[in-house]
């Protein structure tokens, strides 16, 4: 058999160290989070089994030799190379957008509770009006401690009118403590609650928290959505945690003041503590298949796989190599015996 190295050869070889070099640094940050430090060692041995099979399967090929056997362990063995990888470029492609689905979530969720805690409080007049009051108080509420025009100034006077439209009640133009116009806005605020609601102490109390709350975090998670990528990947999950677990504490409370007869809460878990994990990436994936999804369903595929196929393509399973043309189906030519007729 000729031993030379052939442009094939050459060719394979080069492939097949590119894709799998690619695979094994993948494979190892796909494992890490199982195995650790170990990760490394455990990506190596199965980088180097891959190659070792490629290398089996030219030869087998060139020679004639059944490759089924050695197919399937090369699959069995890059399974765990593909699962890796899948978890490593998900995770690293869509960590991001994770996060900020996750964060718009609760900022809906915040909104949710809200409008159901307040659907489930007595007030003096009908849905809609209750709500109209509602949108004018948070207006004006805004507009006091706007910082352009601080106080009742013209545009806070034209809603604090539209309020007693509304209500059919006068509404006291309070004044601020010094230039605390914070305080301000919250005893105005206060004002028309007790104007439109027959609440105890603790309801009163627990809308106030829970409009606050709402506020605050809507503009915690818009001001970090706004920020670079990898900023919004840092202080992505610490933001999760402490507005569910806000946002848990108020929902229990409201369970509490209003009575699981009457206002029944279930709390909220976060399951962005999990990105990075080999179960969550392929759970995410399922739950949200679209393009990105497949994109790298699609590459993950092609990085661990496609070398085999090749090595199958090109590889000429009935050239026993001695004609030294590297065994390619590109390279085959035909051949035959010319008969010449003795005269």
């Amino acid at each position: 058999m000729n031993k030379s190295i052939t442009p094939t050869d050459l060719f394979l070889g080069i492939l097949a160290l590119l894709l799998i070099s690619v695979s094994f640094y993948q494979t190892w940050l796909g494992l890490e989070q199982i195995f650790g430090p170990a990760s490394f060692i455990i990506a190596l041995v199965l980088s180097l089994l891959l190659l070792f099979l490629c290398w089996m399967l030219r030869n087998a090929k060139l020679e004639g030799k059944p490759t089924g056997s050695l197919v399937g362990i090369y699959i069995f063995i890059a399974s765990f190379c593909f699962i890796a990888n899948f978890n490593a470029l998900y995770t690293r492609f869509m960590r991001t957008d994770i996060y900020t689905t996750e964060l718009r979530n609760i900022d809906k969720s915040y909104t949710d509770l809200e409008n159901n805690v307040e659907s489930k409080l007595s007030y003096k007049y009908n849905k809609e009006t209750t709500q109209n009051i509602e949108i004018k108080k948070k207006q004006l509420i805004e507009q006091i401690k706007d910082p352009g025009n601080l106080g009742i100034g013209t545009r806070a006077q034209s809603l604090i009118k539209d309020i007693e439209k509304l209500t059919g009640q006068k509404v006291d133009l309070l004044t601020p403590v010094g230039n605390d116009y914070e305080d301000l806005a919250d005893r105005m605020g206060k004002q028309i609650d007790n104007i439109i609601s027959d609440l105890s102490p603790d309801e009163r109390s627990l809308k106030t928290d829970l409009d606050n709350a709402a506020v605050k975090w809507d503009k915690k998670i818009q001001d970090l959505l706004i920020l670079p990528k990898k900023e919004q990947d840092e202080k992505s999950q610490a933001l999760i945690d402490e507005s569910l677990s806000e946002y848990n504490k108020l929902g229990n409370r409201a369970q509490t003041v209003l009575g699981k007869e009457k206002f029944e809460f279930q709390p909220l878990v976060s399951q962005t503590q999990e990105v990075g994990k080999i179960g969550f990436a392929f759970q995410h994936a399922i739950k949200n298949f679209g393009i990105y999804q497949f994109v790298v369903l699609a590459g993950c595929i092609l990085l661990d796989f496609v070398i085999v196929i090749i090595i199958l393509l090109v590889t000429d399973q009935k050239n026993n190599g001695n004609n030294g043309n590297g065994g390619s189906v590109f390279n085959n030519k035909r051949s035959g015996k010319t008969l010449i007729p003795n005269n």
